[in-house]
């Protein structure tokens, strides 16, 4: 059952559409993240559910209601932005209850609401701390708790790791995919952080100036990007003109196979680093660095012909720099992609 719709919303500052006719739905208990640089519009479109930015044009409804009029105390909306926004005045029993305060809860009530709240997010007790006193983490957790206590029916996050160092965010991400799977939360996020979106998303939405670039899993958008804008922000730097006909492409780096049934024409291509791989013979290339990523090595190699090539390599197979290989492709790691950069 569809919680929020969105129907054509705009949002114009001036002459610039910064939101420009979005349509989206999210399904009760689903995480959806949107994602996009800086200036696509991802910000605003949480505002604008939120009831904080008013659309130019279009409907935002919750639970089938239009929300035109409607402010922000009276959507059953819960808000949790990258700064925290915590109250210093006011210790951490204090920030968690402010909402069941506000809405008159009794204080027995909120008080069995905080600590239960406490609990499920890793702060078991810490009803008495002080706000200065805790770490980026531990407020980030605080500022959740705070956000789930008025049971809202939507569950909103701007950049809500975007302060945290990487190993915390990692750990924290797999923490709130369990607690929003246990709770049953239906939350719209808002990110610039790939990793983060396709760990905690059951849906991704990937904004481009205004407008939704790409919608779907996260297995979706990664093995298949709609565009090449789209594979490159997911960091994908392998994409050439191409020329489709017969299973393969005629690419600066010669013949590319590609998967059966792939739109022939003029096209864009994108092979995947893990499609690059290193063969007996095929296109002979330079390594020009090697990284260590962990499980793999990653080289840059600069081909005879074409464009710099990134690949991946198991370790133990890793050339140094300066080698000279040849590589071939894969063609289940191949993607076609539409001509223009869309």
């Amino acid at each position: 059952m569809t919680l929020l719709r969105l129907e054509g919303v705009t949002v114009r500052f001036g002459d610039r559409a910064v939101v420009d006719a979005v349509d989206l739905e999210v399904a009760e208990h689903e995480t959806v993240c949107v994602l996009g640089p800086s200036g696509s519009g991802k910000s605003t479109l949480l505002r604008v559910v939120a009831g904080l930015q008013p659309p130019s044009a279009g409907r935002v409804l919750l639970g089938g209601a239009d929300q035109a009029g409607v402010p922000v105390h009276r959507r059953g909306v819960g808000l949790m932005f990258q700064d925290h926004q915590l109250f210093p005045h006011r210790d951490v029993g204090g920030n968690v209850a402010f909402g069941l305060r506000a809405r008159g809860s009794a204080k027995p009530e909120y008080e069995e609401r905080v600590a239960s709240l406490l609990e499920l997010v890793g702060l078991p007790g810490a009803q008495r701390r002080a706000v200065s006193s805790l770490s980026g983490g531990e407020q980030q957790r605080v500022a959740l708790a705070r956000a789930l206590a008025p049971s809202p029916r939507l569950l909103m996050l701007d950049e809500p790791l975007g302060q945290l160092d990487r190993g915390l965010r990692e750990r924290l991400v797999v923490e709130l995919q369990g607690l929003f799977s246990r709770l049953g939360t239906t939350v719209l996020a808002v990110t610039h952080d790939q990793g983060e979106a396709f760990a905690l998303a059951d849906r991704v939405v990937v904004m481009r100036d205004g407008r939704i670039a790409q919608a779907g899993t996260p297995l979706e958008v990664w093995q298949r990007p709609a565009s090449e804008f789209v594979a490159r922000f997911l960091g994908f730097e392998n994409v050439v003109p191409a020329t489709v006909a017969g299973g393969a492409a005629a690419t600066p780096w010669g013949k590319v196979p590609v998967p059966a049934g792939s739109p022939e024409g003029e096209r864009r291509l994108l092979v995947r680093p893990a499609g690059v791989v290193l063969s007996a013979a095929g296109l002979g290339c330079v390594v020009e660095s090697r990284t260590f990523r962990g499980t793999h090595v990653a080289l840059l190699l600069r081909p005879e012909e074409g464009p710099a090539l990134e690949a991946e390599c198991d370790l133990a197979a890793a050339p140094a720099v300066g080698d000279r290989v040849a590589v071939a492709f894969t063609p289940s790691e191949v993607v076609v992609l539409p001509a223009a950069w869309a």
